[in-house]
């Protein structure tokens, strides 16, 4: 896949695949200095943080990968729990010769890396939880998760990938062609409408339920943390970030508003400059 970015026009990056246990992960590397790893969300890719890489790159080395199951990684032939994506994590940390970095998740990206934080509080630098997951479990909300997304993988038209990738967003003209068809070309693999199942049973409410971060682990989370939240998440109310944040005990909370799922890409300026200022607080 040579699809070349608007986003990434002018940017010095490199994309390899680099064999972590069983998955032949795909990572995106660009600038240099302090580690910074960015964190897509669920049945997404590492394009999701293309329109931020430059900004960031200038003053990181950033690196976004794919998860196991996801994008151009290795499919799932199982089912992808929590404990899988954080074991995959540090085993790419350990990869790259990364012993600490600062972590960027959406969505699943947040709700891994808060739980990775508190397990390797020694692997952390600093944590953005940007629209995370992984407190809430709305009926709802799983069921429409899960129905667009195995939907656009059984199918993956340029109508149905392109209604999944609306509903993220606040404004849907923010779907930009050039995503539709980068997404269409992942979810056209072969097995990836099988690898979607795997990862999708977080939707499913037994499994969720043991998945679900805890008090206990929001608690033990030592690194200075931003959680990110929109005016108009389709997830959940801007209160579930707020609480999330107050249960951190360096957590702060931020809102940005006229953005979705996706305030990376829809306010992507907006974002930058809160990520960066953040991160480059003094210790």
């Amino acid at each position: 896949m040579n699809t070349v970015w608007t986003g990434l026009a002018g940017t010095d990056y490199s994309i390899r695949h680099v064999p972590v246990g069983p998955w032949s992960t795909r990572v995106l590397e660009s600038g240099s200095g302090t580690p910074l790893i960015l964190m897509h969300g669920t049945g997404g890719h590492l394009e999701a943080f293309t329109k931020n890489v430059p900004a960031l790159a200038a003053e990181y080395r950033v690196i976004a990968y794919d998860y196991p199951g996801h994008g151009w990684t290795t499919t799932a032939g199982a089912d992808l729990e929590i404990d899988d994506y954080i074991d995959h994590l540090i085993g790419l940390m350990d990869t790259l010769g990364v012993q600490r970095a600062h972590l960027s998740g959406e969505s699943l990206g947040g709700w891994v890396a808060v739980k990775f934080a508190a397990r390797y509080p020694d692997r952390v630098g600093r944590l953005v939880l940007n629209t995370p997951g992984g407190t809430m479990a709305t009926p709802e909300v799983m069921e429409r998760i899960r129905a667009l997304s195995q939907a656009a993988a059984d199918d993956p038209s340029q109508e149905r990938v392109r209604t999944r990738l609306e509903w993220l967003m606040a404004d849907p003209g923010s779907v930009t062609d050039e995503l539709v068809t980068i997404r269409r070309e992942i979810y056209s693999r072969p097995g990836f409408a099988e690898s979607m199942r795997h990862i999708l049973c977080l939707q499913d409410p037994e499994i969720r339920r043991r998945n679900l971060v805890t008090d206990d682990e929001l608690a033990a989370v030592t690194a200075p943390t931003l959680v990110i939240w929109t005016s108009d998440d389709p997830s959940g109310p801007a209160k579930a970030g707020l609480d999330m944040a107050e249960r951190i005990p360096s957590g702060e909370f931020r809102l940005i508003e006229d953005a979705g799922h996706w305030p990376q890409w829809e306010q992507q300026k907006q974002f930058d400059q809160i990520v960066l200022e953040f991160l480059g607080r003094p210790a």
